[in-house]
């Protein structure tokens, strides 16, 4: 019986150990999913817009687009989240234009038509090059841009707006790091221990010194409510927290007038901040 029962717990410490180290080894595969094919662009909901592509500092060439706004109030340069490609963020760049915004959005590396394999570094070198494109190609006044990111995008937007000086941040439904998103997600496992990807939202946003807006829903099913709160506390003042209602990827949308208006507000503000400073 003893030893029934020593080779039972045996077999329960390998399963454990084995699912370890594969959840070690696919972490890119539960962080990742992009899209190679661009569908639907930016003039088929009646906006003209630019392909732009440029290089990265480590040297990989980035695709993008530009959208431009009439009479536009500033530039959004918006990281989106770990899926799909820029071509299923329409909606998205649809409510920005209506804003009076124009929108410089991008791929990561292996998304859409950007070259390479994503991971983190890259990603964050990928926004880099975003910005020192719109700053120093397009002749852009960095006092204009808006950094926007949603999920994974608002860690790498967080990060560059710690490392630039934007008008102001905006980070959507955005997680406070990926070891306590691994924990949430699997608590028996010691995963903070295993993680080789950190994203740490959390400790960027301590970094940033211009107007942050946080923006979450209660009902989010993938990313808990707690880690927008968590970054808004963490953030500095001036902040703004936005409270939407809807899921994860529909919040923005379910939302309708209530996300419109306190992105305008933020807006707004941060380039009405930005100006007082430089006076």
């Amino acid at each position: 019986m003893l030893n029934n029962l020593f080779w039972g717990l045996f077999v329960v410490v390998m399963l454990y150990m084995g699912l370890g180290v594969f959840f070690y080894i696919v972490q890119a595969k539960l962080i990742y999913f992009p899209a190679p094919t661009i569908g639907y662009t930016p003039d088929s909901i009646g906006l003209p817009y630019r392909d732009v592509f440029f290089e990265t500092s480590d040297g990989v060439m980035i695709s993008a687009w530009y959208v431009s706004a009439v009479d536009s109030r500033g530039v959004i340069l918006f990281c989106h989240g770990n899926a799909g490609n820029i071509s299923h963020r329409l909606e998205s760049i649809e409510i920005f234009n209506a804003l009076g915004f124009s929108v410089f959005i991008f791929d990561y590396r292996g998304y859409g038509l950007s070259q390479g394999n994503p991971d983190e570094q890259g990603t964050y070198l990928d926004a880099e090059a975003a910005w020192d494109y719109l700053t120093m190609h397009e002749g852009i006044d960095p006092g204009k841009i808006v950094i926007f990111g949603r999920s994974l995008g608002g860690v790498v937007a967080t990060r560059l707006a710690a490392r630039t000086s934007p008008a102001g941040l905006i980070a959507e439904s955005t997680f406070t790091s990926v070891p306590d998103m691994a924990a949430a997600f699997y608590p028996m496992f010691p995963v903070r221990l295993l993680c080789r990807y950190m994203y740490n939202a959390l400790e960027a946003i301590r970094e940033v010194q211009v107007p942050v807006l946080v923006i979450h829903s209660p009902d989010d099913e993938i990313v808990p409510y707690e880690h927008g709160l968590r970054l808004f506390e963490a953030a500095s003042e001036p902040k703004t927290f936005l409270r939407i209602k809807g899921r994860h990827n529909d919040g923005f949308l379910v939302s309708g007038t209530l996300y419109r208006n306190g992105l305008e507000r933020f807006l707004i503000d941060a380039g009405s901040d930005r100006n007082s400073t430089q006076k």
